[in-house]
């Protein structure tokens, strides 16, 4: 009776890569699709594509460079998919523009998996979408890697490359700011 192999784990497989390039695929398969709801509800779905590929192409091409002494291997992925979301800030403001005027979430799925969350989210949808347009880019990016990506404060201070403390307070600034745009929503609570 043989033993199940063990699954090697992310900086193995980065190791193994540099032997043999298709090894990183699986990489791509761990992290991939939660990278990619996470991206589509900051861009949408037509840059969410673009920007899953081009995360891990750099994150391909960069592999050499990785220290797992330093940073989880998804940290640091998501800081590079992060770094590629800010070049596309007038995109995602102008998004939660349009859905804070028509009311239609460009993003269409969502991130709420619960009937009941969908059902709030889309009632406070534009109202919320304004408030988000209005933070600023650094807070917004750590609010909803805590609230879409469900990254940890720990795992976003590394994605960022910030301070723990830092991160509390920008997420702390950040739902302050959408309390105050959404008051009805302290109510349900």
């Amino acid at each position: 009776m043989s033993q199940p192999r063990e699954e090697p784990d992310d900086p193995a497989l980065v190791a193994a890569s540099l032997r043999d390039p298709e090894s990183f695929g699986e990489l791509f398969r761990r992290h991939g699709p939660r990278l990619h709801a996470y991206i589509k509800r900051r861009l949408g779905p037509t840059l969410a594509d673009d920007v899953v590929s081009e995360t891990f192409a750099t994150a391909f091409r960069r592999r050499e460079g990785f220290d797992d002494g330093r940073a989880e291997f998804g940290a640091w992925l998501w800081g590079i998919a992060s770094k590629l979301i800010a070049h596309h800030h007038r995109q995602e403001t102008r998004m939660y523009r349009a859905f804070a005027r028509t009311g239609v979430d460009p993003a269409e799925a969502g991130v709420a998996e619960a009937t009941d969350d969908r059902v709030a989210a889309a009632a406070l949808g534009p109202q919320l979408a304004k408030a988000l347009a209005s933070l600023n880019a650094q807070d917004r990016n750590a609010l909803l890697l805590l609230a879409w990506g469900d990254l940890s404060y720990a795992e976003i201070a590394a994605t960022l490359d910030l301070p723990l403390g830092t991160v509390k307070a920008k997420i702390h600034r950040a739902r302050k700011k959408l309390r105050k745009a959404l008051p009805e929503a302290k109510n349900d609570g």
